[in-house]
Parts: C-alpha cells; structure tokens; sequence
C-alpha cells in the first residue's frame, strides 16, 4: 500500500489510538465534523430557509422527471403491484419472517436492483419509482421496506456505486442487483451516533494484501441473511516495509458473510417490524483482501455520511404508504361507526383527527416527491431536505397512527387475528403503531437529526462568528472575529427586515395559496433573525442548547412542508387537472394546521421551561429522587449488563446467519 490509499490530514483528524471508550467529547466533535460536507456547490432551498432567504423558483414550478423514467417506473410498478397482491402480510407478522419464496419473487422482478444502473444488471429506476415501490412493499408489511431499504440505501450497492472502483463495481453490483442481499454494520454495543467511540478494528497484514477484522456490530438490519455486508471498522496507524507511514483512520470494507470468522450471534426481536433480519454479528480474525476496502483509509464516516444524504429518503416514502392507509381505514371506519345516532367521523372531536390525517397525508406525499424529483434532477443540494424530509415524515407519521388508533377505539388496540377471530374486519392498526416507531430512531435519531440538520442551519453563523463560536478561543482572539463578524451582519441583517412576505401581491399565481406562501417567506426571515439572537445571546454555548435549536429545525421542517404543498397543489393544475381542487384543499388545510404549531415553535424559543428542566435533570441522575421509585418492582434487575460485553473474542454462540438462495 502507497500513502495514496490515506485520506488527507484533515479527514482523519483524531489519531485512531484515541477512538475507543476514552474518547472526549472534543474527539467525538471532530470526528463528526471532519466527515461533514462543508462545501456548497449547488443551491440548496431548505438551507436558505433558515437563512432568511426563501427562494421559492428552486422548488417550483415541480422538477419535471424524464419521460423516459416515468415509462419505465410506470411499467416496473404495474408488476410490483401484480406481485404485491400475492404476498401476505399477515403471514409475515405471524411467522415473524418475510418467506424464502417472496424474497426470491421479487429477486426475480429485479426489486433488489431498483436503484442500481442497468448497465450492471439493474432496474436504474429514478429515486422517485424507487420511492413509490418501496411505499407499495411497505403496505404489505413494513418489513418488506425495511429489507429493501436497508439492502439499496444503505448497504452495499449505494456506497459501492459511489466510492467503489470499476473492479468493484464489475464484482459486486450485478451480485446485488440479482438477489445478494446485503447490510450496513457501524453501530456496536457502545457506538450509535458516536463513532469516536468505535471498537472494532482492521488491521492491515505485513503483506499490506489484506486487513485483520475484529469487533461487534449490533443491530445489523438483514444481517442474519445478507451475503455482503460494508464493515466500518478502525485501521490503527501502521508503517509499511518501505518506512510510509499511514495515518489509518475509520474505513469502510466490503465484507463477504461466509468469511470464516464471522458469526452471527442473535438474531434481535423488537417490537414493531417482526419480520425484520437484524441481528448481532460478531467478527474475530475475519480476513478482509485490502481489494475490499472502500474508498481511502480514514473515509469511512465520509462514505457512511454521504450514502445517507439520499438514503434517508427511503424512510419518507415509506411513511407516504402509512399516511394514505391511514386516511383509508380512517375514512371508511368513521363513516360505519354510529355514535349517539351519526356517523363517528360526523362529530367534531373526530372530525379534527380526520382532518389532521388527511392534510398530513398530503403533506407527506408533496414532501418525499419534491426532496425525490430534486435528488433525481442532481441540479440542487438536497443534503437538508432528505434530512428534514427523514425527521419530519417519522415524527408526523407517528402521530397519525396514533390518531387512527384513537380513531378505531378498543379496535384500534385489538389485533387484526383478534378481529378477524371474532368476525370482524382485519385492521392492523396497533400493528401500524409498532412498525412506525422505529422510523424515528432508524438512521438517525430524531434528537440527532435535529443537531445534524441544526449544525447545518447554523454553518453560515459559525462561520461569520469564527472565534466567537468557541469555547477555547482567547479573549483577544474573540476581539477580532467580532469586528470580522459585524461586517457580515451588517450587510446580512438588514435583508431580513422586509420581503416579498409582507407585499399582498406576491405570490398571486398560487391563487389561495398565495398567503401561505407569505407566511412563509415572512416566517424564514424571523427564524434567521431568532438564530440570530441565540447565536448573540450564547455564542460558544449554542452548541449545548439542543432545544434551542431543535426548536428552530422543527420551524424549518414546517415551512418546508408548507412550500412543498403548495408546489404541489399548483403542479396539480398542469398534471392532474382534475385532483387539483381538492389539492388546494388539502394544501391549504395542512398550511393552516402547520401555522399554529410554528408560532408555538417561535413562542417557545424564549418561552420555555429549558433551564429549570436541565437542573432538575442533574438532580434526577444525581439520585435526589430516588425516593420517587419506590414502591415498584424492577423485573430486569439481575438479567444482564446495560450494554453487552463487546471485546474481540472468537464466538461461543451459534452461528444463526442463514441465505434464501
């Protein structure tokens, strides 16, 4: 190996002897930051949205697909849809397994390839097809989109189409797009969002021809059945024989799942998703060819990150399939239902759930179309908008479960086996609830997204703040970034004043619409100026007011799903001309719904219970209230360790991997 095979100095900027339990906090900071993507080639709408700067013409008029795509996904969904209704979904949720034979079905419709390029045996399908059939999988049962999305977003095809070598490509995407299923391995028993924390290692042979694996991957979704896998794992720093030094790093391999060595230990149940592989996969002494790796020693957060820009988009559009189910169910439910002589959706208090369904559902739709179509256009920056597209769709979708579920009443809570034992038309919905929940921890946290998307919102701050942002910054040196930082605001500041918001005339060809959009506009300026004064008020200190700052994403998620609506609704015009009233109904609906909850977010910026909370959370872990939990048996006591033992060792445990071809 050749230094080539290192990345730059700047993207391994902690030395991989501190990664492990004992890394700081400033080590876990610069590991996050130096895998970001700093730079802004293209536009991007949602980032201007927190900066005041609301641009409606990169959202609309709706980015157009190429017909050429829109035959193919047209084609491609009308056998999807053929095959779907021959699949069960019952079957899965009692078997708690997605059958064999379904897994081979849709390897042979070319499912597993959908997102990979024909010219390597795949479908190439746009990511909004890719989207709408993960949409139709998931309403057979959710596991289904699990699978697909874990195999196509995150695991091995994604990162092997972007970072891979042709010789790699050649290799392993034809494997994939036939039916090679495949997984995704960075968390560990100690490691989530933290990777300064990593334990496994890869270390390189003398012969420089092959890394040594070691470590525990916990929550391996389709590991128990994938055949490839992409290991994230910590490469010391080495010398090769000619006296180079390599800085090492954390890297991505490519890992086949027959390797000796490898063993899969548990295979997780949870409580939604039953028909999900996951499991525990632990790998003592696994030779990995130094051919596998992907990208440089020290990219791997890189790769991991940037595969996840675009591949955070398979959660929404499996939240779109639970929205439209929802409203279904919720529809048909509350017209049969009599309560007290009407129908139950007639009455008021279910009335406004009905209506919340609804518009979300709408909501729902235009936000993972547009984030989609801009991703397959490649013209704008949609790193922000996939996010918030991610954070947004699990946290409203969540809610209307639980809404149909309040909806349906005692059914509601009832099985679908329940029901259907009794008479009774089989409804999941209790089941729906469980499935979904998962979605606001998958790929991100919601608390986590919130501090991704904020460092994002807040970059061009930072950057005008320079010293001033930092905790460790001399008085002196925060003199200086000052001055440097007044000449920004100075020409900054006053563009938030007043906008095409406060003119009644803007916006006029959105017809009803046109307010909204105002509101908007209006809203993107007082967000950035609210960011504004946070970032005066606690300069380095912003970083530690996560509810601050979560505060100020969810505002932006908002604005962002109104102006998806509304470019929606007013596309609807050209392409559905017969559905676009009732768009510009449920358009209009959710903007009038989304309104009231972001004057709360603004109200609560300053309005909050935020520092008391903090203090009475240091006395809580500091044991002050102990008294409080009694009175209670703990039945876990005793069953085992917080987080499981995960030092290198060679396994004791069964070896539960198993293949469907």
């Amino acid at each position: 190996m050749s230094s080539a095979t290192d990345s730059p100095a700047a993207d391994v900027p902690v030395a991989p002897e501190k990664i492990g339990p004992e890394a700081t906090e400033a080590d876990a900071r610069a590991i996050t930051e130096a895998a970001r993507e700093t730079s802004w080639d293209r536009p991007s709408f949602a980032k201007g949205l927190y900066l005041g700067s609301f641009d409606l013409s990169l959202i609309h008029p709706w980015p157009e697909a190429r017909m050429e795509d829109v035959e193919r996904g047209e084609e491609f969904m009308g056998r999807l849809t053929a095959y779907c209704r021959t699949m069960s979904g019952r079957l899965i949720e009692r078997d708690s397994r997605i059958p064999d034979q379904y897994l081979a079905g849709l390897a042979e419709l070319g499912v597993f390839g959908m997102k990979i390029p024909r010219e390597y045996g795949g479908l190439g399908l746009s990511l909004v097809y890719y989207g709408r059939a993960l949409a139709l999988l998931g309403s057979v049962h959710p596991s289904l989109g699990a699978l697909l999305s874990a195999h196509q977003s995150i695991g091995v095809p994604e990162p092997v189409k972007v970072f891979g070598t042709a010789e790699q490509k050649q290799e392993y995407l034809p494997r994939c797009a036939a039916g090679a299923i495949t997984a995704f391995l960075l968390t560990e028993p100690d490691v989530g969002s933290d990777p300064a924390r990593m334990g496994s290692t890869a270390v390189p042979t003398d012969d420089g021809d092959a890394y040594i694996l070691d470590g525990v991957k916990l929550w391996t979704t389709n590991g128990v059945i994938a055949e490839l896998v992409v290991v994230m794992a910590l490469v010391p720093q080495h010398t090769d024989s000619d006296g180079t030094v390599h800085k090492g790093g954390i890297s991505a391999f490519v890992v086949e799942m027959d390797s000796p060595g490898i063993t899969v230990e548990n295979r997780n149940a949870f409580m939604g998703l039953r028909g999900i592989e996951n499991g525990v996969t632990r790998f003592h002494q696994v030779r990995v060819p130094a051919a596998n790796r992907l990208g440089r020693e020290g990219q791997g957060l890189k790769i991991a990150l940037t595969t996840l820009n675009t591949g955070r988009l398979s959660i929404p559009a499996l939240c779109v399939a639970s929205g439209r189910w929802s409203l279904k169910i919720a529809r048909e439910w509350s017209n049969a239902r009599t309560q007290w002589g009407r129908p139950v959706g007639r009455h008021e208090a279910v009335g406004k759930k009905i209506a919340f369904i609804a518009a979300s559902a709408f909501a729902l739709d235009a936000v993972f179309e547009l984030s989609a179509e801009m991703a397959d256009a490649g013209q704008k920056d949609v790193r922000i908008e996939a996010a918030l597209a991610k954070l947004w769709s699990t946290e409203i979708s969540c809610r209307i479960a639980d809404e149909l579920v309040q909806i349906r009443g005692g059914r509601g809570f009832e099985t679908a086996d329940s029901l259907e034992a009794r008479g009774e038309r089989a409804v999941p919905a209790e089941q729906q609830l469980r499935d979904l929940r998962i979605n606001r921890i998958f790929e991100g946290s919601s608390e986590i997204m919130k501090l991704l998307i904020a460092r994002e919102a807040v970059d061009a701050h930072l950057a005008a703040a320079g010293d001033l942002a930092s905790a460790e910054a001399s008085l002196s040196d925060k003199a200086r970034a000052a001055v440097g930082a007044s000449g920004f605001y100075a020409k900054w500041l006053p563009k938030l004043v007043a906008g095409a918001g406060m003119d009644p005339r803007s916006y006029t060809e959105f017809g009803r619409l046109a307010k909204q959009l105002r509101f908007v506009e209006r809203s993107s300026r007082r967000l950035a100026r609210q960011t504004f004064y946070g970032m005066g008020r606690w300069q380095a200190r912003l970083e530690h007011k996560q509810a601050f700052l979560g505060r100020v994403v969810d505002i932006g998620a908002e604005l962002f799903a109104m102006a998806a609506c509304c470019s929606r609704a007013e596309g609807m015009l050209h392409t559905s001309p017969e559905q676009a009233a009732t768009a510009y109904e449920l358009a209009e609906a959710y903007c009038e719904q989304a309104r009231v909850r972001v004057d709360e977010y603004f109200d609560q910026l300053w309005r909050n219970t935020d520092d008391a909370d903090r203090e009475l959370t240091e006395k809580v872990l500091a044991g002050d209230y102990t008294w409080l939990e009694a009175g209670v048996l703990d039945q876990s006591e005793g069953t085992g360790p917080w987080i499981a033992d995960a030092s290198p060792r060679a396994s004791v445990k069964e070896n539960l991997h198993r293949k469907y071809r």
